[in-house]
């Protein structure tokens, strides 16, 4: 099958969940079918990022690069029209123009889109091309959760967003063939009378990379992550400043990292005697065998935490809230700890920290849950199973009935 994919980002390097779940499946993808990329970006790709990803798109690989004049424009008739300003964002005249020109040349059996961002993008196209959406998560619930707990001045411009996204969740539905989504969790958060019609494609984890190594533990907890995305900055203050001191009242000597690329000015400024900023990694695995506990105290956010499974596959104990647990779906006390407030979170890490043998057994079991799960091989062939149900055959209009566009 020939597939045209679309993504809101390049996905390499790994530093994103939309990033890392396309670049896994199109691995997967690509030893069956012919994948024509199109990319679009806000940053530059280096040769290195882009040859991670050239074996997987034998159809060849494009590349749109964002620029700020076109973004701001984006936005402006995002507002004047009540889009969401995450679609304005990635909207781009020239990358649709572009879009439209693969269609005609290309000819796909099939258009995998990835996020409601791309969406728009088959506005125009919906009807003479079979399309599968990849919801990922729930934007309008993500946005909802940070409004909550947002400054004032900041609540009512994302309560406005959440608004504006659920609407458009459920409108962007009825322009594809099929949909996925990460998670049952996140499937209820769609507002569409059809949305148990959206299939659940989990992720997985490459237990090839991510796998158990024995270390020095230089820190006794873990958290990492995109430190630009806001509920994994909210979850780090939320560790530092209320969970580490209740900790810190039984073991004293505690020390925490917080891992991960772009740490804002906020999340910096957690960096204590006791608690590490590392920024960028080379290679995250060094933070996972080198700690005792991973935390991942998540509040706000939607989908599934990659983050949980990469420690578990490296045979971490870990702690974790009900929210993240929803779509991790391990069971507690068992595979994983839940806690909900500072005080329980501390508990359960006082717990693994106090009782080695234990926090091994935990560790060992979510071990086991995470290589039994989440298989890229197998998520990924589930969403070939939906692909496969509608390819170009089934249009009702045939686009080579359509005008090939001006190049």
């Amino acid at each position: 099958m020939k597939l045209l994919v679309l993504l809101s980002r390049f996905p390499y390097p790994l530093d994103k969940g939309d990033k890392l779940r396309a670049f896994y499946q199109l691995r997967e993808l690509a030893h069956r079918h012919t994948i024509c990329l199109l990319a679009l970006t806000d940053e530059d790709v280096p040769a290195a990022s882009h040859a991670q990803v050239a074996s997987f798109c034998a159809g060849g690989i494009h590349v749109h690069r964002l620029r700020r004049p076109n973004i701001a424009r984006g936005l402006a008739i995002a507002l004047a029209t009540a889009l969401p300003l995450q679609i304005g964002y990635f909207q781009d005249a020239a990358a649709q123009r572009l879009l439209t020109q693969l269609l005609h040349t290309f000819r796909p059996d099939h258009v995998y889109c990835q996020l409601i961002r791309m969406a728009e993008y088959l506005r125009p196209h919906y009807q003479q091309w079979p399309c599968t959406l990849d919801y990922m998560d729930v934007f309008s619930a993500g946005v909802a959760r940070r409004a909550a707990r947002a400054p004032r001045w900041q609540r009512s411009v994302l309560q406005l967003e959440a608004q504006r996204l659920r609407r458009y969740e459920a409108l962007v539905f009825d322009w594809f063939r099929a949909h996925s989504i990460i998670s049952d969790q996140d499937r209820q958060l769609i507002d569409h009378p059809q949305r148990q019609q959206i299939r659940v494609v989990l992720n997985g984890i490459d237990t090839t990379y991510f796998q158990p190594t024995e270390a020095p533990k230089e820190y006794e907890l873990l958290f990492c992550g995109n430190m630009a995305y806001p509920p994994n900055i909210d979850a780090a203050v939320f560790l530092a400043e209320e969970i580490l001191p209740f900790v810190r009242q039984q073991h004293p000597h505690a020390r925490l990292l917080i891992a991960g690329t772009t740490p804002t000015a906020r999340v910096q400024a957690l960096a204590t005697e006791g608690v590490t900023i590392s920024g960028w990694l080379p290679d995250i695995r060094t933070a996972y065998a080198g700690a005792r506990v991973f935390v991942a105290p998540m509040r706000t956010g939607t989908g599934l935490q990659n983050k949980l499974l990469e420690a578990m596959a490296m045979r971490l104990p870990c702690v974790t809230t009900t929210l993240a647990n929803a779509a991790l779906r391990g069971t507690p006390d068992e595979q994983v700890l839940i806690g909900d407030t500072a005080i329980a979170l501390a508990t359960h890490i006082i717990k693994l920290l106090s009782y080695p043998e234990e926090a091994a057994t935990l560790a060992e079991q979510g071990l086991w849950f995470v290589s039994t799960h989440y298989n890229w091989s197998a998520s990924t062939t589930r969403l070939e199973e939906i692909m496969h149900l509608h390819t170009a055959a089934d249009v009702v209009t045939s686009p080579a009935d359509s005008p090939a566009p001006t190049p």
